[in-house]
């Protein structure tokens, strides 16, 4: 029997890639979108879709069994920028949509589940270049709280109860397939379309605030690659430093002027730069490149690059 896949949060900026990437490789009918909302018309075209909310567990329980589920890509979630203003509707769903999705593993009505952590678990007291695997955290947001907790309750479930969960955290994303939503890095996916239609962008976060990003077939693929991998070489069960490239908004805007010589940057940082203070500005990913055999394949350049290249057509 092929296995058939859950993807929660299908809509949004990873599950939208993660979706279409799955459905190529394993076949649009073993592929379940499901989201709280409706997503593109390409999306609701390419498989079958499910209306979901993933802090619901019976409707949650209901599509698993209907569809006799064995993987689940658990990709809702509200970001850092936005679970700032809303902190307890983001705790509800970023905690509660994982109990689900673990209890239902524990239960062995699932098999294997894919779990999001991210760069927000890390907090001002981090050592800041080449952040370890195992380090200070102390997270200072509540969306970087929510992570912490999750890998720890995702690490619990997995000694206790021996479920199959993985992860990895990611650093900010960059994608020209779908727009960001509500993170403190989505000035490098705004820079691109802006310095095409504008020629200008105005940035959130100061010129020299260096972060850790990731090009988006990048993520996808270490996605799928660590779920992918034998169980034995998934060491680690909280989650797995991820990392690709690291730089400050000046120097994305110097790479685009290469490329745009009339781009002009401007800075207005707003709230958005006291959780970005709280980040590392590079990130140590060895043990999964040891582990399960990871490598980042984009770097700034070759990320320029595409992002122009494709939001021209």
């Amino acid at each position: 029997m092929p296995k058939s896949i859950l993807i929660l949060g299908a809509c949004g900026q990873i599950g939208t890639e993660l979706t279409y990437t799955l459905r190529e490789k394993y076949g649009n009918n073993q592929v379940i979108a499901s989201d709280i909302r409706e997503g593109d018309q390409d999306l609701m075209a390419s498989g079958p879709f499910e209306l979901l909310d993933a802090t619901n567990y019976g409707a949650l329980e209901d599509v698993v069994m209907h569809y006799e589920i064995d993987e689940v890509y658990l990709m809702a979630a509200m970001l850092s920028a936005t679970a700032e203003k809303f902190p307890m509707r983001a705790w509800n769903l970023n905690m509660n949509s994982l109990f689900n999705v673990l209890n239902l593993a524990k239960d062995q009505k699932i098999s294997k589940v894919f779990w999001p952590s991210s760069i927000a678990v890390f907090g001002p007291n981090t050592p800041k270049e080449q952040t370890e695997q195992n380090t200070i955290m102390e997270p200072s947001t509540v969306y970087g709280i929510s992570k912490q907790t999750g890998e720890r309750w995702c690490e619990y479930y997995f000694k206790k109860y021996g479920v199959d969960v993985r992860s990895v955290r990611y650093p900010g994303l960059i994608s020209y397939k779908t727009l960001p939503g509500g993170g403190t890095t989505d000035y490098a996916v705004e820079i691109y379309h802006k310095a095409l239609s504008d020629k200008k962008y105005s940035c959130f976060l100061k010129a020299d605030s260096k972060l850790p990003m990731m090009f988006m077939d990048d993520a996808i693929r270490a996605t799928i690659t660590i779920m992918e991998s034998d169980p034995e070489k998934i060491k680690v069960r909280s989650s797995y430093n991820l990392a690709a490239m690291s730089f400050t908004p000046s120097e994305m805007a110097a790479n685009i002027k290469q490329h745009i010589p009339e781009f002009e940057m401007s800075y207005a940082p707003d709230s958005r730069q006291q959780i970005a203070d709280s980040w590392p500005s590079s990130i140590d990913d060895s043990v999964a490149q040891k582990d399960w055999g990871w490598k980042a394949e984009f770097d700034l350049e070759r990320t320029t690059q595409e992002m122009l290249e494709n939001l021209s057509k």
